[in-house]
């Protein structure tokens, strides 16, 4: 399907959705004065056509040059859309009430059935209910988005080194410096991850939305993150600029490598498929830092065992793998030496809700493990929510996160 097919058939479909909430707008408006009831029809109208604008400045824009732009507009139409979205769904329920009671009475009754016109009430809670989805959207952009939550957990092995037990690993994952629009509220979430004094800092992927150039602003900054065992990272699937038509399989390439020199110069370790051993007190561990790997559509520049060779002695093993679906795939079955498996990638969604230790999410019908720890057997698997955003620039109940691991021994 072409993209003027696709780009029509969007429009349709928005333009009939604004037209099925307009009837609402026609019925409250029904006793006002005419000149009233005309200028409200217009500048609803007119809203609609400044919508579909957005909407197809969005796809036309560069991704490469307008990055910031477009997240703003694309915000702006995904919170009226799915304000609408929500509005019209309360009209369809009525729209369906309505034609059941229609149908009854062309089946029972002898009379001519009448078709029972919506009601002042409908109408108005349609549009309360769009209202109330759009100040959330809009609050969890304004409020969630940098909402940085620490999350503490233990992580138990039998087979960890005793100088290791109480290490702390500080991981954060999926930044997508290239979705930020508050870089002092960034400093700030820079600044937790420093507090928390972690012995390690594990970056598990997803530095950017479509390209390096989007780090850019941002170097400087995440620099600032250290640890006496060092920051080390890994790429996800958004960092290898798939989702980006490029000119050249050449210059595709060299954006990958430009993303590599940036971690360099922030002094992260960027980990290709290798392994590193942590020498602490004569005993050792081994980081495993593989590339992106995921289940179905999803890149699988990972090679498991490049990235394993060299550690088959080593007691205990992290691996750093972007997604958490690797986990089941390969891990599990093929590496049941690795005791600890760190991940990002689902964001939880960015929408959700935890209250306690009850979790919810779309998320969860994607992937079986989607945030927070998981364990079977001696393995230990811990799906980071994201630092960053993606696509909605903000959060509503599932929140970024510092994750503060604490390595412990325990006994078989």
């Amino acid at each position: 399907m072409s993209r003027i097919v696709i780009l029509c058939t969007v429009v349709l479909i928005y333009f009939l959705i604004e037209y099925h909430v307009f009837q609402v707008v026609q019925l409250l408006m029904v006793k006002s004065k005419p000149l009233m009831s005309r200028l409200v029809w217009s500048s609803y109208w007119l809203w609609v056509v400044l919508m579909i604008i957005v909407f197809i400045l969005y796809i036309q824009l560069d991704v490469k040059t307008y990055a910031g732009f477009r997240v703003l507009i694309g915000s702006l139409f995904f919170i009226n859309l799915i304000g609408k979205l929500f509005t019209s769904l309360v009209l369809l329920g009525d729209d369906l009430r309505r034609l059941v009671s229609y149908l009854s009475q062309f089946l029972i009754s002898i009379e001519a059935p009448q078709i029972i016109g919506r009601t002042v009430f409908i109408g108005k809670a349609a549009l309360l209910t769009g209202t109330l989805s759009m100040m959330g959207l809009s609050f969890g952009i304004l409020s969630g988005a940098h909402d940085y939550r620490i999350r503490r957990r233990d992580v138990y092995s039998p087979f960890l080194p005793k100088s290791f037990d109480g290490i702390r690993l500080v991981q954060i994952s999926d930044i997508h410096t290239g979705s930020f629009f508050n870089k002092a509220a960034v400093r700030g979430g820079v600044d937790l991850i420093n507090q928390e004094r972690g012995d390690m800092v594990l970056f598990t992927g997803d530095l950017v939305n479509y390209q390096s150039d989007e780090a850019k602003p941002y170097l400087d900054l995440f620099s600032k993150v250290k640890a006496p065992l060092g920051v080390h990272a890994v790429m996800g699937n958004h960092d290898y600029g798939d989702y980006l038509r490029w000119d050249s399989m050449m210059e595709k390439q060299q954006n990958i490598k430009n993303l590599h020199q940036m971690h360099r110069y922030m002094g992260w370790n960027i980990m290709l498929n290798e392994n590193k051993i942590i020498t602490v007190d004569g005993s050792s561990i081994a980081l495993l830092g593989l590339e992106n790997w995921g289940v179905g559509r999803f890149s699988k520049y990972g090679d498991m065992a490049k990235t394993h060779k060299g550690t088959e002695e080593i007691p205990f093993k992290i691996l750093m793998s972007h997604d958490p679906s690797h986990w089941d795939a390969q891990v599990l079955s093929d590496y049941p030496e690795i005791d600890l498996m760190l991940a990002g990638h689902t964001h939880g969604m960015q929408f959700g809700l935890e209250i306690g230790n009850f979790r919810w999410s779309p998320s969860q019908y994607m992937y079986k493990q989607w945030a927070d720890l998981y364990r079977q057997g001696t393995q230990s698997l811990y799906v980071n929510r994201g630092f960053g955003f993606l696509g909605y620039p903000g959060r509503i109940g599932i929140l970024p996160e510092i994750t503060v691991l604490t390595l412990r021994m325990s006994t078989l």
